[in-house]
């Protein structure tokens, strides 16, 4: 139960970023409402007073500038990298980019190992196979596997689109 319990709590907390995402979505849309909203009634009374097309070209120029932003902080955040990786060797780079699979990979071999050695350390001291499978994968190591899986694998899965 408490496998099951700890699986499951680990693949929605891979899933807690797209629901907090939900949540922030879902308040952007009130706000952005309540902004068209205001935007509506100000384009009423500006077409009572004739100025709806300055209204329009100051939108565009409006959005033109968001635009223009959203570009310059694309680049500086591209610009940012490059710079940090600048006179670093290839190795250095490549390295910077592995540090949590090999953390992952690294933690993944010491449970193998610690598993296996200790399977051939039960047997090699006579203890029968089933109880040595019974002490080796026994409900704290099933939780520990199941939340590690489902956590990598479920945050996988909520990250495609």
């Amino acid at each position: 139960m408490i496998t099951l319990i700890s699986t499951l709590t680990s693949f929605l907390a891979g899933g807690l970023p797209k629901l907090l995402d939900f949540f922030q979505d879902k308040s952007d849309k009130k706000h952005e409402l309540a902004l068209a909203q205001i935007q509506r009634e100000k384009e009423l009374e500006a077409m009572k007073l004739g100025f709806l097309s300055q209204q329009k070209v100051e939108e565009i120029r409006t959005d033109q500038i968001a635009l223009q932003t959203a570009a310059q902080e694309r680049e500086s955040i591209y610009k940012h990298d490059i710079e940090i990786g600048k006179g670093a060797s290839q190795w250095v780079i490549n390295l910077r980019a592995s540090v949590r699979p090999a953390i992952t990979y690294g933690l993944f071999m010491l449970f193998c190992f610690v598993e296996i050695a200790g399977f051939f350390y039960a047997l090699k001291q006579g203890v029968e196979f089933t109880v040595v499978l019974d002490q080796l994968w026994d409900d704290e190591t099933q939780i520990i596997w199941s939340s590690v899986i489902a956590f990598w694998f479920g945050t996988q899965a909520f990250n495609k689109k």
